[in-house]
């Protein structure tokens, strides 16, 4: 029974298999991130760009080792959303829940509205706007079929991402071996003007390689509907974080030792020109169709991982009750249309007010992303705490994933975290983000506060959330 309503809670079908939960954290953190903005962060740090990888990989690393311990404690679909209102308050947990929601919505519109982009090049009579709307059409019309239907779309969207990833590292190695004959790849790429702008090079590009790993995180939300969520979140993220690391770092570190970094231009896919360097035909236009499938992967977990989060708030009266309705398929039917539209409209306003109004909405989410880790930072800070006042210890649990070195390694992350706002703030190119993803998460927790005033989180000795 649901405690605030007294009505049975709806529960989402559980039928995602450990293959799924693994592919859609892939496929949240592996996009066109790495495809493409990766050149952007080469092209600032040069091969000390490994570096960068290598720094907000251990960010990445320590982030979800926290949310797997607290998603194997309790797996539920609303995830960080839910740990944050019974460790922190109901506040926390309705802010951090609002706010993700709002960045996945708008995400979903940048990403079809980029995928939009790339159709257009191939079909020009296609007007961009209606390529954009029919992606959202599709996609939401996806999450709306089971869950199922979701998983296996990110499966197979997130397969033909890392196949080409490790398709092109291949096609490096060889170069490296001496395969391509006046390639010009050589160890000597990687250490010849290793920083060429020194370590203010490498932390400037570190905000090009956070976000585009951030999204690692919704397979813990996708736990809840798994199969066996405990286990299957253990497993998700002791192997993805590794995943993903091998991935980016691996990638990035074979791009600049085939080709000189200094041949890298920021907005162009660095694979693409290392594709070229080598002669390999029509590597562009392959390239083209792997960044799109990124981009629709990337709308695909928009919708669903928001989608899931307002559910779950729906559940704790964070969110309209209307939120929690499934359909007959098992899907939380309101709260993907919901979500769905908050992207029509979005896209839309891309095309009848791009520089107005679009410009200003994607700049509304700029440093989401690092609130959100900085709140799962302490939401686990906090569980430790709250569970030994209950007699629970869950270092003593053996199915419960740990951090170590608790609670330094927390307090340093929210340090680095705090440190990289400011260094976001100081930055021409990144203040209006702060400032205006600032005010927005202001206003939310306002409203959280107001609406919810800040009571003790009550645990039960099991660790199992009671709802107030």
């Amino acid at each position: 029974m649901d405690t605030l309503s007294g009505e049975p809670v709806k529960e989402l079908r559980k039928v995602l298999a450990p293959r799924h939960l693994a592919m859609i954290a892939m496929g949240g953190a592996i996009g066109a991130g790495l495809l493409v903005g990766s050149g952007t962060a080469i092209a600032v740090a040069g091969p000390a760009v490994i570096i960068t990888y290598l720094l907000a990989g251990t960010v990445l690393f320590a982030v979800m080792r926290m949310l797997g311990e607290l998603s194997s404690l309790s797996p539920d679909t609303g995830s960080f959303a839910v740990y944050a209102r019974t460790y922190i308050g109901r506040w926390a947990g309705f802010s951090v829940g609002w706010l993700y929601w709002w960045f996945w919505a708008v995400t979903a519109a940048i990403e079809a509205t980029a995928a939009a982009v790339i159709i257009n090049s191939w079909l020009p009579a296609l007007p961009q706007w209606l390529t954009a709307l029919g992606f959202m059409v599709v996609f939401t019309g996806i999450n709306l079929l089971t869950v199922r239907s979701y998983g296996e779309a990110e499966f197979w969207f997130s397969s033909i991402k890392i196949a080409a990833i490790a398709a092109v590292m291949v096609v490096g190695l060889i170069a490296l071996a001496g395969g391509f004959s006046g390639s010009g790849a050589s160890l000597d790429n990687l250490t010849n003007d290793f920083a060429p702008n020194g370590a203010a090079g490498i932390f400037t590009a570190l905000l090009a390689v956070i976000f585009s790993m951030f999204g690692a995180e919704i397979a813990t939300i996708a736990a809840g509907e798994s199969t066996n969520p405990r286990e299957a979140v253990v497993k998700a993220v002791n192997s993805v974080v590794f995943r993903i690391l091998l991935f980016y770092v691996g990638a990035v570190a074979i791009v600049v030792t085939v080709i000189p970094a200094s041949s890298v231009i920021a907005g162009v896919s660095p694979f693409v020109t290392l594709l070229e360097r080598l002669h390999i035909p029509y590597a562009s236009v392959v390239l083209n169709v792997v960044v799109l499938t990124a981009l629709l992967s990337c709308l695909n977990a928009s919708i669903y991982s928001s989608s899931r989060i307002v559910f779950a708030m729906g559940q704790g009266q964070d969110a309209p009750p209307t939120f929690t309705r499934i359909s007959s398929t098992g899907a939380p039917w309101v709260a993907v249309l919901v979500t769905g539209a908050a992207g029509f409209v979005v896209s839309l306003l891309n095309y009848l007010m791009p520089q107005q109004v679009f410009s200003f909405l994607v700049n509304t989410t700029g440093a989401t992303g690092i609130f959100v880790w900085l709140i799962i930072t302490v939401t686990h800070l906090r569980s430790r705490r709250v569970l030994l006042a209950q007699g629970v210890d869950v270092t003593q649990r053996t199915d419960v994933l740990t951090v170590k070195f608790y609670p330094w390694i927390n307090w340093l992350l929210v340090v680095a975290l705090g440190a990289l706002l400011v260094f976001m703030g100081a930055t021409q190119a990144h203040r209006q983000e702060v400032l205006l993803s600032s005010a927005v998460a202001l206003m939310v927790v306002t409203v959280g506060l107001v609406r919810n005033k800040p009571t003790p989180p009550v645990v039960g000795s099991t660790g199992a959330r009671q709802r107030r």
